[in-house]
């Protein structure tokens, strides 16, 4: 199966496993499992540690790609198709970030591995 980290997935897999679901490490355990990484996480990190909320050990660009590449974790680019349907989505959940993760996982039929409700109220699949 295909899945997506959350942001916050992927900071607590590279920093704070234990904070990890059992059901999260068990899918990101599975070799069978394909696992992405958005860009739109880099972005967010990216801002995050840029503006002072999020504290990296080296500059975003070498930290990212590193803990990628480590966690074997796939690129998935944002596609135009995905912004545009940001736009179909329920307007109960506003944030940006949730609502571009939740159209990349719906385009792509992918799940998303996240304890975040409002993902899955855009109508995204998510397990946690």
């Amino acid at each position: 199966m295909n899945f997506i980290l959350d942001t916050c997935t992927f900071i607590w897999l590279t920093q704070e496993p234990s904070r990890l679901s059992k059901k999260a490490r068990t899918i990101i355990n599975d070799d069978e499992n394909h696992l992405f990484l958005s860009d739109l996480s880099l972005w967010e990190i990216t801002l995050k540690h840029t503006f002072g909320r999020f504290a990296l050990p080296l500059p975003p660009e070498i930290w990212l790609n590193q803990k990628r590449d480590f966690h074997q974790l796939r690129a998935l680019p944002i596609q135009s198709s995905s912004i545009f349907l940001t736009a179909q989505l329920p307007n109960d959940h506003l944030d940006p970030f949730d609502r571009l993760l939740a159209a990349q996982a719906i385009e792509n039929h992918f799940t998303i591995i996240s304890p975040d409700v409002p993902l899955s109220q855009l109508g995204a699949d998510c397990v946690w």
